[in-house]
């Protein structure tokens, strides 16, 4: 029988011990330790996006959160565009010339607390989402990191 994951959940936070789990969580993911991106017969659908889901936050990016790594398809990223253009979410996007999704992600987030301390957006923290895309992905040859975080109407 194959099997594939559609989504994994754990509890964590921003501390270093936080990032480790969420490091470990990946490094089970792309290993296919956890059937997510590929099924148990290591197959990948070609259809499919790996996206990250911060959720049921404790308090605001200082707390604990529940991450949950999901599949999703073109279509997420339509309905997502759509939040955006609604004023319900709004759309951070960074890159990396090198190639480098971890710098990415840290671009990408960089820019959330710099407009959240500066009062630019005022974050709903419900549910926000992020997709990292690594350079052998993209037609540039950049690595990129899509974020859309909730923001307060």
């Amino acid at each position: 029988m194959t099997y594939r994951l559609h989504a994994v959940t754990i509890r964590t936070d921003n501390s270093a011990q936080g990032m480790e789990r969420i490091s470990e969580l990946w490094q089970d993911i792309v290993s296919g330790k956890l059937p997510l991106l590929f099924d148990s017969d290591h197959t990948m659908p070609a259809d499919i996006s790996p996206v990250s889901r911060y959720s049921n936050y404790a308090s605001d990016e200082t707390g604990e959160y529940d991450l949950t790594v999901m599949t999703v398809t073109a279509e997420f990223f339509a309905e997502m565009d759509e939040k955006v253009e609604k004023g319900l979410y709004k759309k951070y996007d960074a890159s990396d010339e090198g190639g480098d999704v971890g710098l990415c992600a840290k671009k990408a987030w960089g820019m959330v607390w710099s407009d959240k301390k500066t009062g630019t957006i005022r974050r709903s923290f419900t549910e926000d989402f992020e997709s990292t895309v690594p350079a052998a992905y993209t037609k540039e040859g950049k690595a990129h990191c899509y974020l859309y975080i909730a923001v307060v109407e």
